[in-house]
């Protein structure tokens, strides 16, 4: 299997408390992996590890087969692990087209030129308006970012993450906090924009993970409980135990 990402025991304790269990993740090029489990099973944890916002205590993280255990979250986004909804920055009283032409101009040598003349930038608004028209927010580049809809936000948020040119995209929570119409949107664009890139997601949403993700890894107290299709885990025993409640009527709901 082609896997742009793996961790071998990835482990991190915080004064004696596991957090993070020995975790082996594969995740493979070109799929959306998601990562689901209770509240409190290490999921957040997980991803503040993978983009160093978090030091394992033990463990490696491999990207591409190279070891990035102890790269600073700098160097890791610079080799394309990009966490969407975390650091990408919208800006609200800028325009929705400069939103995307700033994420750009980190694409650039000399980074930001807030001091040049707005002319000077233009070059790059053809590449923002594809960016644009890749999630559905062409139409609305002349508005200003707080005019949006909070799914529209979402979405500009993803173009200003495809503007640093993601290797792989962590996207985080990303229907949180969103009506349905949204939901369905947002769902929509993950499947669009993952066409031809790799996406790991942390989504509570269970109709979300059943209808896009090709791989799911479920973690319970910081361990790996299953990992499968959706239909393989919704069928595991441990995993229905771990989601009693209401979260075992929403797996059950999401068939």
């Amino acid at each position: 299997m082609d896997c742009i990402l793996e961790t071998k025991k990835l482990t991190k304790e915080f004064k004696g408390f596991v957090a993070v269990d020995q975790v082996d993740l594969r995740v493979k090029r070109g799929s959306i992996h998601a990562l689901i489990g209770p509240n409190g099973a290490g999921k957040t944890t997980c991803f503040n590890l993978l983009t160093k916002f978090l030091t394992p205590t033990s463990g490696q993280i491999l990207l591409d087969g190279q070891d990035i255990t102890d790269l600073a979250p700098a160097q890791i986004a610079r080799m394309g692990v990009i966490r969407s909804f975390q650091i990408s920055a919208v800006f609200p009283h800028l325009t929705v087209l400069e939103n995307v032409r700033v994420a750009l101009q980190r694409q650039l040598s000399n980074s930001f030129h807030f001091w040049k003349s707005e002319r000077s930038l233009h070059n790059l608004n053809a590449r923002a308006i594809e960016l644009l028209a890749a999630v559905d927010l062409e139409p609305m580049a002349a508005l200003t970012a707080v005019e949006l809809s909070y799914g529209r936000k979402r979405a500009l948020e993803i173009a200003t993450t495809l503007a640093m040119e993601p290797k792989l995209m962590l996207l985080d929570e990303p229907t949180q906090g969103m009506g349905l119409e949204d939901v369905d949107r947002i769902r929509q664009l993950i499947k669009k924009v993952a066409a031809n890139r790799t996406v790991l997601m942390v989504e509570h949403n269970m109709s979300v993970v059943s209808s896009i993700a090709d791989t799911i890894t479920v973690l319970q107290r910081g361990a790996t409980l299953a990992e499968g299709t959706y239909a393989e885990v919704s069928k595991d025993p441990a995993v229905m135990e771990a989601y009693m409640g209401s979260a075992d009527a929403e797996l059950k709901g999401a068939h």
